[in-house]
């Protein structure tokens, strides 16, 4: 059974990441086809960093990115906050509204937020509602459930009692939540915020119903070169793409690590002990 899992476990890696690997190599690739390879070449990247239109559009997911992260990353933990001192029921409600936009489909918040920010022009009169702002805003929206998901546990596993301590050693609520709370929750607020800006960086179902003319990001514009024959200089940018990503989530893998070794009696420590105390029990 065991051998049976690892097989599967391998097999699910392989079907995920050989188009990555088929695509990174087909970045190289000299010919216009990526079925087939002619020989290898850098001039792929070479036309990418000297294109004048999809670097400007890198620019602008990467400004959306960054933004929303940091907006979604200090509202997401000021709500966290809010629902960790709320009570059982209401907290368990809290987090039931906070796991929706998780399963909602993203073409119903896509939908949703376009019919919104449509009667809100009307309200208010604007034609043209759509563009940085209401992009702005949809991707703050999704990305709220992330941060307050990477935050909630991280509360949790910290002692209650350090707030009051530090309150009754002359701290304000205020100097309390930078000096203690906010260090004890660190790992999870950057957590979030890389979480954030990773699915902000590269959303575009949300982001096709919600963006204007005067502020295309990315992927949206992608959307329209797969209509046509793709250049090999996209296939470098995808690669790119990937690459940025999973140096950030090895990042959020280093700094979860270093959280659980600082936490040993965190939920995530737990297996890593359960092995040692198995292991003692079969030398014994």
């Amino acid at each position: 059974m065991r051998a049976l899992s690892k097989t599967v476990t391998i097999l699910v890696f392989v079907f995920l990441y050989i188009p990555m690997l088929v695509l990174i190599v087909a970045s190289f690739n000299t010919g216009t086809d990526m079925v087939v390879i002619k020989g290898y070449t850098l001039a792929n990247y070479n036309a990418l960093f000297q294109d004048g239109v999809l670097l400007p559009l890198l620019l602008n997911s990467i400004i959306i990115s960054v933004i929303a992260a940091l907006v979604s990353t200090v509202l997401g933990t000021a709500a966290t906050l809010g629902i960790h001192r709320m009570g059982k029921r209401m907290r368990r409600f809290a987090m039931f509204l906070t796991n929706i936009p998780l399963t909602n489909p993203e073409i119903v918040t896509g939908v949703s937020l376009a019919l919104l920010f449509a009667f809100a022009g009307q309200l208010m009169k604007i034609k043209t509602i759509l563009g940085f702002g209401t992009l702005l805003i949809a991707h703050i929206t999704f990305n709220l459930p992330y941060v307050i998901l990477s935050v909630q546990p991280k509360l949790t596993q910290m002692d209650p009692n350090l707030t009051a301590a530090a309150m009754d050693l002359g701290c304000t609520p205020v100097q309390a939540f930078f000096k203690v709370v906010l260090h004890e929750i660190l790992p999870g607020v950057i957590s979030g915020a890389l979480m954030a800006f990773t699915m902000s960086l590269d959303d575009f179902v949300i982001s096709y119903f919600v963006y204007g003319p005067g502020f295309v990001t990315l992927p949206v514009e992608i959307y329209n070169y797969t209509k046509k024959p793709l250049h090999p200089k996209i296939y470098a940018l995808f690669t790119l793409l990937f690459l940025a990503i999973l140096l950030v989530m090895l990042l959020m893998n280093i700094l979860q690590a270093r959280d659980t070794a600082r936490h040993p009696g965190s939920p995530a420590a737990a297996p890593k002990k359960r092995r040692k105390l198995d292991t003692r029990r079969t030398e014994s």
